[in-house]
C-alpha cells in the first residue's frame, strides 16, 4: 500500500488511506444528484410558467411535444390512488441510496449512475412533497412527450439513465460499486 503523508509528516494509513480514495466518488455523486436536481426544478419552473396545457407544442416535425400535464401516478400514470405511498418509498428510496450505496462507491461509473439516480429522485419527490393537491399528495410535473409513448420530465430522464449505465456497468464491464470486477472475462484460450 502506498503511503500518504499528513500535515507534519505523519503516515496516513488505514481509514484516512481509504477515506482519501473515496471522498472524490461521493462528492462527483453527490455533486451529479445535486446539478440534475437543480436543473429539474429550474426546467419545470419555466414549463409551468410558459406552457398552456392545452395548447401543446410540437417540435421537430411532432417528434416532441411539450405538453404539460400534472401526473399524480407513477410512470405511465399508474397507481394514481396511491400518490402518498408512491411518496413514502420515494423517501424510503432517496434514503436508503444516501445511506446505503452512496458511501460504497468507489467506480466514476457508478458515481455517475448514483448522481444520476439521486438526482431523478429528488426531482419527482419534491413534486409530490411540495406541489398541488397538497404535501405527499403533489402531482409530478410531466411535459416532454414522444409518440406512442408517456409524457415525462428531466428527473424521468435521468433515472432512466442511471438504470441504462447501470445495467452497461453490471452487465457488459461487470464492475461493482467498489470497482472490483464482479467475475473475470473469459480469456480466449480458456474456451
Amino acid at each position: 500500500m502506498r503511503l500518504l503523508q499528513a500535515a507534519g509528516g505523519a503516515a496516513i494509513t488505514g481509514a484516512h488511506a481509504v477515506a482519501s480514495r473515496v471522498a472524490p466518488y461521493r462528492w462527483l455523486c453527490l455533486g451529479i444528484g445535486v446539478v440534475g436536481f437543480v436543473l429539474d426544478l429550474v426546467v419545470k419552473s419555466a414549463v409551468i410558467a410558459n406552457l398552456d396545457p392545452q395548447h401543446p407544442i410540437s417540435l421537430l416535425g411532432g417528434l416532441v411535444t411539450l405538453q404539460l400535464i400534472r401526473n399524480p401516478g407513477a410512470a405511465f400514470s399508474m397507481g394514481e390512488n396511491f400518490t402518498v405511498l408512491l411518496t413514502i418509498i420515494a423517501i424510503a428510496a432517496l434514503v436508503a441510496v444516501l445511506a446505503l450505496v452512496v458511501p460504497r462507491i468507489r467506480h466514476v461509473g457508478w458515481a455517475v449512475t448514483i448522481g444520476c439516480l439521486l438526482a431523478g429522485i429528488a426531482g419527482n419527490l419534491t413534486d409530490r412533497l411540495f406541489r398541488d393537491p397538497g404535501p405527499f399528495r403533489g402531482h409530478v410535473v410531466d411535459f416532454i412527450q414522444l409518440p406512442n409513448f408517456a409524457i415525462f420530465n428531466v428527473a424521468d430522464m435521468f433515472i432512466t439513465a442511471a438504470a441504462v449505465i447501470g445495467i452497461w456497468l453490471s452487465m457488459i464491464t461487470q464492475v461493482s460499486f467498489n470497482g472490483t470486477r464482479l467475475k473475470e472475462p473469459v480469456e480466449a484460450s480458456d474456451v
